[in-house]
């Protein structure tokens, strides 16, 4: 999993020294000639008031190199630079509404009222120590992360009475009689349900159907006058028989999780090996202590011996029971796969989109794949949850068919409790690879012992990595950081350790935990990390936002790229770096993006009320990402680094400055102009309180 934090902006020591070499070469020069002026006059003051000029002149370049390179703004022409109040005043005026018509001062301001999200301020100035006191919280603590007091928001609030399942299903008998609570009086219910958002539904024009019948926003498309469903029989014919979306979580097995009811006999002969291992280890430490060391100290073939125990027994875990099975025996019965004969996975020069919380969704990934992502993964999930057979977990897994290289990346901290969901993994769910989170740096997650808490815990990895190994037949994956402490990594010191332990790839973010995003990637350390890996693929991560930081990447030896934040920034990266070239995309194909991912999102998450709200606070999560894109068009330096924000700028109309805001409430105006008007109670708090921009 990646997490999709906000960006800092910090510029490198080298771009500053330049910077200051350039204007302090110009300005010597300036006074050389003033002081060969008036070298022949030594009353002259003129001279004395040059050299003081200069030396303040000199001073200010001092100060606005220094502060420049603090900002960390990106460079724009300057006829597309403006003030914050002339860019909200312009957004303001010229706001059209969903529906085409001005919008008046007086629903600007309510609309602002009912949005109740401000703007993030400018990124405060990184001040020298004596001055940090006077600026600073009074607990010293910076805003920082995500905000984890957002409010809750149920599935059933902008839908409070809905029509009743029967009815949608054409099914006139409702099992719960008069104790249901929804509507059966499709009249009533038809008066009081809101407007359609569009004229055209596309479930309906895409496969012929559509599941949410009259509860759908876009329900007059395909509903007749006295309230009955359209189909169209060629496409649902088409569509018979195949599955779009793979590895949903069935109630049959959703149960047997809930009883425990689940056999995960592979799991259980690992973990007795384990355990076995254990025993004799206690049994050998309670031996006397004379007799303990002259066991241990004189024998190194002893030693050797003890040492490839575990392996072996791995290898052969105890003698194969009697196999009972109806008809022939063939040998996949009785022997088991090695990891040369597992299934093998190409990864090698592919371009890997980073499983991302929350924004990598599933619509989102179709988006990605369409422009060219050769690798996908799911969003991280909690192996504790996938076991107890949680719904919204195992929607973490789900598969669409146009994903032809996709894997789940899982996290814990437990040898048992992963191992028992790699089997369940394994044998209930349609995926090319399995990765390890050993890199999550939230607190929730490192605290427990899990994401980059693993790399400190090398033990509890080791048998983690070789027990998933021992019931997947697929590859597995692993995910780390440089190390947990900002200048202590540790990742040069366990690759050598997981090629041992039978890991298939390894992806290296260039950045520790408590680093998180202040500072640029290492990848200087990821080349370093990448020969000790081969000859498993090591895949590097970190601060590609243009083809040309994806070539600088290649050229570090690394097998192939993962991208996170800049996929979420702009989604067309792949086609750039497979194109080698940059791409000035106009406002309309940004717009039409967002629309591809609105119908993904009402395919996955339904066209009823409560997926059209669910499409939209994704979008809106997404949208606090893609506004930091700058138009390669507007850039006096191209190309923009990921490092940099944005100043405020008007675009080349004004669907590209209203992409450009940093207000919430702008967010939401491009979701209504695609999703119709939000909800009157409508709420919405970005997930990262977007430091980048304090």
């Amino acid at each position: 999993m990646h997490y999709a934090e906000p960006m800092f902006a910090v510029h490198t020591t080298t771009d500053i020294t330049k910077q200051l070499h350039k204007h302090l070469l110009t300005l010597w020069i300036v006074a050389v000639h003033a002081r060969a002026a008036n070298s022949g006059n030594p009353n002259n003051s003129r001279g004395r008031i040059g050299e003081g000029v200069m030396e303040k002149a000199a001073q200010e370049t001092l100060t606005k190199g220094k502060d420049g390179a603090v900002k960390g703004e990106s460079s724009i022409k300057p006829e597309f630079l403006t003030s914050k109040d002339k860019f909200h005043e312009f957004i303001d005026s010229e706001w059209q509404g969903p529906k085409g018509g001005k919008v008046c001062e007086n629903e600007t301001a309510q609309e602002s009222k009912e949005t109740s999200v401000e703007e993030p301020a400018t990124k405060k100035l990184k001040l020298e120590p004596e001055d940090k006191n006077k600026t600073d919280k009074p607990d010293g603590k910076r805003l920082r992360g995500q905000n984890k007091s957002r409010p809750h928001v149920k599935p059933t609030t902008y839908d409070e009475k809905r029509l009743c399942l029967s009815i949608i299903k054409d099914n006139k008998v409702c099992p719960f009689g008069d104790k249901c609570h929804f509507y059966h009086d499709v009249g009533a219910y038809m008066a009081n349900k809101p407007a359609d958002i569009g004229e055209s539904c596309y479930l309906y024009d895409t496969f012929g159907h559509c599941a949410y019948g009259l509860s759908c926003r876009f329900a007059n498309a395909h509903t007749t006058p006295d309230f009955k469903t359209m189909e169209k029989a060629d496409l649902v014919k088409a569509y018979e028989g195949r599955t779009v979306v793979k590895n949903s979580l069935s109630k049959d097995l959703q149960n047997c999780l809930r009883k425990r009811a689940v056999d995960f006999k592979k799991s259980a002969e690992y973990l007795k090996i384990l355990s076995n291992n254990k025993e004799k280890q206690q049994r050998e430490q309670q031996g006397n202590g004379k007799a303990h060391a002259a066991e241990v100290c004189p024998d190194p073939a002893g030693e050797a011996k003890c040492a490839s125990t575990e392996a072996e027994t791995q290898a052969s875990p105890e003698k194969p029971a009697a196999v009972k099975t109806i008809g022939p025996l063939t040998d996949t019965d009785v022997i088991k796969l090695r990891a040369c004969e597992k299934k093998q996975v190409d990864f090698k020069d592919k371009l890997y989109l980073a499983p991302l919380t929350t924004c990598g969704n599933l619509p989102y990934r179709r988006v990605c794949k369409r422009f060219g992502a050769d690798i996908t993964c799911g969003e991280m999930a909690m192996c504790t949850n996938l076991l107890q057979g949680q719904q919204s977990e195992w929607a973490l897994l789900k598969r669409h068919e146009s994903e032809d290289l996709f894997g789940v990346q899982v996290e814990g901290c437990f040898p048992d409790t992963m191992t028992r969901c790699a089997e369940l993994i394994n044998n209930n769910c349609d995926v090319d690879f399995v990765d390890i989170n050993s890199g999550c740096p939230i607190d929730l997650v490192y605290k427990k012992g899990g994401g980059c808490g693993l790399m400190t815990r090398t033990r509890k990895f080791e048998q983690i990595v070789k027990g998933m190994n021992y019931v997947l037949d697929v590859p597995l994956t692993v995910k780390i950081r440089t190390g947990v402490q900002e200048k202590c990594s540790v990742a040069h010191k366990l690759i050598p350790e997981m090629k041992q332990w039978g890991v298939s790839m390894i992806t290296l973010h260039g950045r520790s935990r408590e680093q998180r995003y202040t500072k640029l990637a290492d990848w200087d350390y990821i080349s370093t990390c990448s020969k000790l890996a081969s000859p498993v693929p090591l895949f590097g991560n970190g601060d590609i936002l243009s083809y040309e930081d994806a070539m600088k990447a290649r050229e570090t030896g690394v097998s192939g790229i993962m991208i996170a934040r800049g996929a979420l920034i702009k989604p067309w990266i792949f086609t750039e770096i497979k194109e080698n070239r940059h791409w000035d995309i106009s406002s309309s194909e940004r717009l039409d993006v967002l629309r591809d991912f609105t119908n993904f999102g009402l395919e996955h998450w339904g066209s009823d009320t409560r997926g059209v709200e669910k499409t939209r606070t994704f979008m809106l999560e997404w949208l606090s990402f893609m506004c930091r894109y700058i138009p390669v068009g507007l850039l006096e330096r191209v190309p923009q680094k990921i490092n940099e924000r944005p100043p405020y700028y008007m675009g080349r109309n004004y669907l590209e400055s209203l992409m450009a805001s940093q207000n919430v409430g702008d967010w939401v105006r491009i979701s209504e102009m695609l999703l119709g008007p939000v909800p009157k109670n409508f709420i919405f708090l970005p997930k990262h309180k977007a430091n980048a921009y304090k």
